[in-house]
């Protein structure tokens, strides 16, 4: 393992309670708290090309335009490898306190966007709708501990962890902490790379026979691949004004979590040393069709009219310094904990298309929850019967 160090601003910073970490099988970067504030993305990009700051860390959230949580950090770490967990495992005391909405009003909103995207007068083709579990517990939880139990069991060790403060005062205090494994945009030196997720299936993981049947009943779903193709043709079209050398497989292939499968596609393109950063390309990927729909700004509307805010679930989250190299996430997996440590908001969602069928959407987003919900300990009956 080698470490990385660089004190910004010579500020110590507690890193026993960083403000950012984002866990990567390659690299884990941890941050400290913010020494200057961006709520908008582009100010931050500003103060990267101009040279103001060295590094920019934090979360962009789902609607374009809201206020972001981005700083330039007192501090910032990479060390070779994911997040080392503490040594105590046991999980927070979490208990299951309400689904929002219930899961029959998630099938009827799935139901009733089934019915406007066979509407060929409808613009929207695809759109992304998730629900929302709120836990709660009687003693203050950390957000380093919901960190720790989320790397901890993900074989990848992919896991974030990011001080909402930035974003101003309806979030002081709040942290968003996940385990995302689709990469929205990295660049490395001149080389940038994009892992688009769409297309999902529940995981069988007593029955090997039934799993391999699940995945390969995906590998073949026209539905999903439908779906993935709008996602992929956005990330291809994005990167190929930007970028040079753009490669996008035919086909997408296979990857799986210990929850889910999922159809993926990795784009690779190349960019010269001056060209876009790493935060520049993320701003322009986001949102994409996998979290929001298309044609993104319609799909944006109907999901702001179904579902109200959404506040930094289906946003990002990464870093990028002064030369362009950088990581970003797209924000799912995930989970807000209330500043003072004794509720949780889950997320999870699902992408609709004509041929969606309103039951399977459901079992999907409950699925999905599970990687956030069971190693806190919350039951899967009580996300599903609520």
């Amino acid at each position: 393992m080698t470490e990385r160090m660089i004190t910004i601003s010579g500020i110590p910073t507690d890193i026993s309670e960083p403000a950012f970490v984002l866990s990567r099988p390659h690299r884990t970067v941890t941050a400290g708290r913010a020494g200057q504030v961006f709520r908008s993305a582009h100010d931050a990009v500003a103060a990267l090309r101009s040279g103001k700051v060295t590094h920019i860390v934090g979360a962009l959230p789902f609607a374009v335009g809201a206020p972001a949580a981005l700083w330039a950090p007192t501090s910032f770490t990479a060390t070779d490898g994911s997040h080392r967990p503490s040594e105590d495992g046991t999980p927070p005391a979490l208990e299951f306190d309400a689904a929002l909405p219930a899961p029959e009003v998630h099938r009827q909103r799935v139901a009733a966007a089934v019915r406007l995207l066979g509407d060929p007068a409808h613009p929207v083709r695809k759109v992304v709708l998730a629900r929302v579990i709120r836990a709660r517990t009687a003693c203050p939880v950390r957000a380093g501990e919901l960190l720790d139990r989320l790397v901890s069991t993900d074989p990848m060790g992919n896991g974030y962890l990011v001080d909402l403060s930035a974003a101003g005062a309806p979030y002081q205090g709040r942290h968003l902490v996940g385990s995302s494994p689709e990469v929205l945009i990295r660049r490395e030196d001149t080389g940038v790379f994009s892992y688009p997720l769409a297309g999902s299936a529940r995981r069988v993981p007593d029955d090997d026979r039934a799993d391999r049947q699940a995945a390969d009943a995906l590998r073949v779903s026209a539905k999903d691949q439908h779906e993935h193709r709008y996602v992929v043709d956005h990330v291809s079209d994005v990167l190929r004004d930007r970028c040079a050398e753009v490669r996008t497989p035919a086909t997408p292939e296979l990857t799986g979590t210990p929850e889910m499968w999922h159809l993926g596609t990795p784009l690779t393109a190349t960019v010269p040393a001056d060209g876009p950063s790493a935060l520049e390309l993320a701003v322009a990927l986001h949102p994409t069709p996998a979290v929001c729909g298309t044609p993104t700004a319609e799909a944006a509307r109907l999901i702001a009219e179904i579902e109200g805010h959404r506040g930094f679930y289906a946003g990002a989250i990464g870093w990028c310094d002064a030369d362009g190299n950088g990581e970003w996430m797209v924000g799912i997996r995930c989970a807000e904990l209330s500043s003072d440590g004794m509720s949780l908001l889950a997320h999870a969602g699902g992408g609709i298309v004509a041929d969606s069928d309103p039951a399977a959407e459901l079992a999907e987003t409950t699925g999905k929850f599970q990687r956030i919900l069971r190693p806190l300990g919350i039951s899967e009956s009580s996300v599903t019967v609520a």
